[in-house]
C-alpha cells in the first residue's frame, strides 16, 4: 500500500488560484498523454506517486483523454486512487474537463450544452469513483451554445456538490470576460482559465488574456509549456541547420532550431536544462497560477518540478530571451 513522503509539502510555495481560497502547486501533473490502456500501469502509478511525494497535489484530466477510447485516463487514475492514493483525497486537487467529442449522437459531440456537460461529469465521476472533483472545466469555447447555458450548467454542477470550483479552457480574453460577468451574477466560484502558453506560444499576451485574468482575479493553469517538445533537449545536437540533423523525423525549421540553441545557452548559464528554464520563465511572476506538465517517466516530473525553485531572472537574461523570441 502506498504511503506518501512525510516531507511532500517542503518543496514549493503554493500559488493562489486567482482571488479564490484554493492554493495550487506551481507545477501540476497533466494526464493528457501516457495514461492510456496502451501504456504501462506500473509507470503511471509511479508517476502519480512521485508527483505527490514532491508536493504536486494537483492532477488534471479530461473526459476525452486516453486510448484506445475516451475516458481511459480517468479510469486508470481511478485505479491508482484505489491502490492507496485515495487515502489522501482531501489533500488532492483533482480536475477534469468536458467539451470535445465523447460519444455518438448529437449530445456527445464537441459541445457546451447543459445536457452534455452534466452527463459528461457524471461519467467522469463514475470512472474515477469520486463523489466530486475539485475543478470542472468547460474544455473549449462552443460558438453554437449560448454562454449563459454553459455558465448556468457549471453553476448547477457546483451547487449540486459535484465540483467545488468552475473553470474554462481555451477561451480567449473576450470570451472569458463575457462568461465572467455571467458567473458574477450567479455567484459561481469560477476561478481558472486553462490556456496553452509557452515561450513559443505567447497568444495569451497578445490577446490580453494574461493581464485581464490577473487584473480580474482569475487564475491561469497553462498547458503545453514546452511547446510540444520543442523547448527540450530533443532537438539539440552538434551541428547547425536541419541538414545536420538527419535523425529528426519532424524537423523544426532552421530559424526555430537557432532559437532553441540560443535559449539553451542561457539555460546552461543558469544551471538549468532548456525544459526547466522554459517552465521557470512562465512562472517568473505571479500572473500564472500553475504550469501543467506532461511526463512519460517519473524522473521527468522531478526534473521539471525543480524549475519552480528557480524563477528569478536577471534583467539581462530576460532581455536576451526577448531578443531571441522576436
Amino acid at each position: 500500500m502506498y504511503i506518501a513522503d512525510e516531507k511532500r509539502y517542503d518543496n514549493f510555495t503554493y500559488r493562489r488560484a486567482g482571488k479564490s481560497g484554493l492554493l495550487l502547486p506551481p507545477v501540476s501533473l497533466g494526464m493528457w498523454q501516457n495514461f492510456s490502456f496502451t501504456d504501462s500501469f506500473e509507470n503511471m502509478e509511479k508517476m502519480c506517486h512521485t508527483a505527490f511525494d514532491i508536493g504536486i497535489n494537483h492532477f488534471d484530466l479530461a473526459n476525452n483523454y486516453g486510448n484506445p477510447y475516451n475516458g481511459a485516463s480517468e479510469e486508470n487514475f481511478g485505479k491508482i486512487l484505489d491502490k492507496g492514493l485515495r487515502n489522501y483525497r482531501d489533500e488532492l486537487c483533482i480536475s477534469t474537463k468536458a467539451g470535445y467529442d465523447m460519444w455518438a449522437g448529437p449530445y456527445g459531440r464537441k459541445h457546451g450544452s447543459r445536457k452534455y456537460l452534466i452527463s459528461s461529469l457524471d461519467q467522469s465521476l463514475k470512472r474515477m469513483n469520486l463523489d466530486y472533483v475539485d475543478i470542472f472545466y468547460h474544455h473549449v469555447y462552443d460558438p453554437d451554445v449560448p454562454l449563459e447555458e454553459i455558465a448556468v450548467a457549471l453553476d448547477h454542477i457546483v451547487k449540486q456538490g459535484k465540483a467545488l470550483y468552475a473553470g474554462i479552457s481555451n477561451y480567449n480574453k473576450e470570451q472569458t470576460a463575457e462568461i465572467t460577468e455571467i458567473f458574477k451574477e450567479l455567484k459561481t466560484p469560477f476561478i481558472l482559465n486553462q490556456p496553452s502558453y509557452s515561450m513559443f506560444n505567447r497568444w495569451i499576451e497578445k490577446d490580453g488574456l494574461k493581464d485581464y485574468a490577473y487584473e480580474t482575479g482569475i487564475g491561469l493553469a497553462v498547458f503545453s509549456p514546452l511547446s510540444q517538445g520543442l523547448l527540450t533537449d530533443k532537438y539539440l545536437q552538434t551541428g547547425s541547420g536541419t541538414s545536420a540533423r538527419p535523425w529528426m523525423k519532424n524537423r523544426p525549421d532552421d530559424e526555430t532550431l537557432s532559437k532553441i540553441e540560443a535559449l539553451n545557452e542561457i539555460a546552461a548559464e543558469r544551471g538549468q536544462k532548456l525544459s526547466q528554464m522554459a517552465i521557470s520563465w512562465i512562472l517568473r511572476n505571479d500572473k500564472i497560477t500553475t504550469v501543467l506538465i506532461g511526463a512519460s517517466r517519473p524522473e521527468q516530473i522531478v526534473e521539471n518540478a525543480e524549475a519552480a525553485k528557480k524563477t528569478n531572472f536577471t534583467e539581462d537574461e530576460l532581455n536576451r530571451i526577448e531578443e531571441i523570441l522576436r
